[in-house]
């Protein structure tokens, strides 16, 4: 009886076992014995690629690899998928503005060579805040063919955009030229519509957006691309049910924009505007290493628009923090269910292109990199520190360098209110030339360079409000005064602001408190521009120059004579001529009407010597001298600003818009030269 009882249990014990393994989990990505289904049992292509993380790291070939931040796998009715997430700010790879959580081959192969890479994917969010005016807000990329060579540009990007409000998005790629010569300052893009718009579709005004495409793709829906290269064609195809399939083809080793008047519209309305104008190789990508890229590289930055009215995007970015960001929805998650790669045998190594980015936005490019005269300067910076030797050097208030999305550029920057030099009432970090002459020796100074910001506090009645002077001449001996100054101003609430140069006097006699400026207008106002109450603005110039719009000035002293040059894309080029040696101001009845109007009103009515500057040792000043100060307008109605500056905390200042700042690009010093 026993025995009988043992086997009926035994009996039941395998119909249990058999009854088990015949059904099916819901989830193959949740096991009986809950480990992990990784991304590389569901995609095997992985082995062929390293993963960048939406933290900048590289973690290289993601096989049984997870990150719960940003490389996982989910399953949704029974599918699964990988998700690639990444935040709208966080540490980038290589010289990019954006953050990737995003695959990366292994391997480069030549046009001709080829390859194959496919997808489907669905994009889950995009960032709901960003600038509409800026193609690239609220978009990710899904997938990329990248150069691993030359300027390392990108012949494929496929985005996915959606603007805020809107069910549908939009699905399309872009091809960017691999530009001509060595400056990839100019390198543009030319953007096909898939579904929905391109991506030059933008808004004129900050708080409107376009209407929503009727073809568009939805947040959650499916669709796929396939991209293969062979010969030197690309062919990009794109699929998705209940869409129309679109198919395009791109020679890459040839180009269509090898001349200025190649350039299609799309580009003269959207990328010439802020200078990209450039054109490319005739040979476009032939004879570069490419590679496929494909996961989800997030487009929406917190970059200030003003930096590049393309790609910086002002989105909301907690200030890096991850969890925030991820929990109001400002990040970009794309899912894919599958994707495949197939290369060519004659494919090789693109371990270079690894070595040459991984870790590069952490490293310290200092702006003797980028302007490499800083062996020839000195300089005091915002906060009353000296420092004489410049090459190899930076400081993260006050003077280092940034990239604005296509060019590396040196930023001076200064707050309202610290430590100043001895006879100033303003911060400065500014260059100072360690080389002295004298007007008839001569020298010259050029610059390129962009106003980024200048005080939003300070007393419209006082010239010197909401301005900065970006460069320099200085006399070293005598009263030590200013026969040339260069400043950016702008009042609160313009679009526009000006561009002027002054004169200082070189006083006659012992007594310097009647000196007093002539300022001439480049672009705009000129400094005697005021208003008659603190916060009553003059009108804002038409023809002025906006914060980030670049700029370019020569101050060339030779023979004595002071010759000056401004340039700007869009505006008329000016020059002008002052003679440093020989005063047009040495009586009373000489003073401008101007300086009677603004300076002998507050008792400065001096006149000069009638040598001017002749004989004086001189120096060139590059940077960001503050003009804006803390001091009582009653004090003096043409200097003291009277401005917010926090008690002098810099943080606050810098928090709160009381400071400048300035990029310069280029610039050069040395010798004069002769303007005939």
């Amino acid at each position: 009886m026993k025995r009988k009882t043992n086997s009926l249990l035994s009996i039941l014990v395998i119909l249990v076992i058999i009854c088990a393994c015949s059904t099916k989990p819901d989830k193959i990505n949740v096991p009986t014995d809950g480990a992990t289904t990784y991304a590389s049992a569901i995609m095997p292509l992985l082995k062929e690629f390293k993963l960048i993380l939406g933290d900048g790291t590289n973690a290289g070939i993601p096989e049984n690899f997870e990150n719960k931040d940003f490389f996982y796998t989910t399953n949704e009715d029974g599918q699964d998928w990988v998700v690639y997430k990444t935040p709208n700010a966080g540490n980038t790879h290589g010289t990019s503005n954006n953050t990737r959580t995003e695959l990366a081959q292994t391997k480069k192969w030549s046009p001709m060579a080829g390859g194959k890479l496919s997808a489907t994917c669905k994009v889950m969010n995009v960032s709901p805040t960003g600038d509409p005016r800026v193609a690239a807000s609220y978009s990710v990329v899904v997938g990329q063919i990248h150069s691993a060579d030359g300027h390392e540009n990108e012949p494929l990007k496929i985005f996915y955009k959606k603007f805020p409000g809107h069910s549908k998005g939009s699905v399309f790629w872009n091809y960017e030229i691999n530009t001509a010569g060595d400056d990839n300052s100019g390198r543009w893009d030319y953007s096909y519509p898939v579904w929905g718009y391109d991506f030059s579709e933008v808004s004129t005004d900050k708080n409107v957006f376009p209407a929503e495409p009727k073809d568009g793709i939805a947040l959650g829906e499916a669709f796929s691309y396939e991209v293969e290269v062979k010969d030197g064609i690309m062919t990009v195809n794109f699929t998705s049910e209940g869409h129309e399939t679109k198919s395009f083809t791109k020679n890459l080793i040839q180009s269509e924009y090898a001349t200025k008047a190649d350039m299609p519209q799309q580009v003269k309305d959207l990328f010439v505007p802020i200078g990209q104008d450039g054109v490319e190789r005739a040979n476009a990508y032939a004879e570069e290493g490419l590679f496929f890229k494909q996961g989800s590289y997030n487009q929406t930055n917190g970059k200030d628009p003003i930096v590049n009215r393309v790609w910086c995007a002002g989105a909301e970015t907690h200030g890096g923090d991850l969890k925030k960001q991820y929990a109001d929805g400002n990040y970009a998650e794309v899912w894919f269910k599958q994707a495949s790669v197939v290369i060519s045998d004659e494919a090789i190594s693109n371990e270079g292109y690894f070595s040459a980015n991984d870790g590069l936005s952490a490293k310290i490019v200092y702006p003797s990199e980028v302007i490499p005269f800083m062996d020839k300067f000195k300089m005091l910076m915002g906060d009353g520190a000296s420092v004489d030797e410049l090459v190899d050097f930076q400081d993260p208030d006050f003077f280092y360098t940034v990239i604005d999305g296509t060019m590396r550029w040196v930023v001076y920057k200064t707050p309202n209110a610290g430590v100043t030099s001895k006879n100033s009432s303003n911060t400065r970090t500014e260059l100072h030339e360690k080389r002295e002459w004298t007007p008839e020796e001569g020298g010259k100074l050029t610059a390129d360079c962009k106003v980024m910001h200048v005080s939003t506090s300070g007393d419209a009645r006082v010239a010197a409000s909401y301005s900065v002077v970006i460069g320099q001449i200085h006399s070293g001996e005598g009263h030590e005064n200013e026969p040339c100054k260069i400043f950016y101003k702008k009042f609160p609430g313009h679009t526009k602001g000006s561009v002027f140069w002054n004169y200082e006097i070189n006083t006659a006699g012992d007594d310097n408190s009647g000196r007093w400026d002539y300022s001439y207008p480049v672009w705009g106002h000129d400094f005697s521009v005021v208003g008659t109450e603190p916060a009553d603005f003059p009108p804002e110039p038409s023809d002025g120059i906006e914060l980030g719009e670049e700029f370019y000035y020569e101050i060339n002293v030779h023979e004595g004579i002071m010759y000056l040059t401004f340039k700007s894309e869009g505006h008329p080029t000016r020059t002008f001529t002052k003679n440093l040696i020989q005063s047009e101001y040495t009586s009373k009845e000489d003073l401008p009407e101007q300086t009677k109007n603004l300076f002998v009103p507050i008792g400065q009515d001096g006149v000069e010597r009638p040598q001017a500057y002749a004989g004086e040792l001189n120096y060139f000043k590059q940077g960001a001298y503050n003009q804006t100060n803390g001091k009582s307008p009653e004090s003096n109605m043409v200097w003291c600003a009277g401005a917010e500056t926090y008690e002098g905390d810099i943080a606050k200042q810098y928090a709160n818009g009381s400071y400048a700042e300035v990029w310069f690009k280029d610039a050069s010093v040395g010798e004069s030269s002769n303007p005939k």
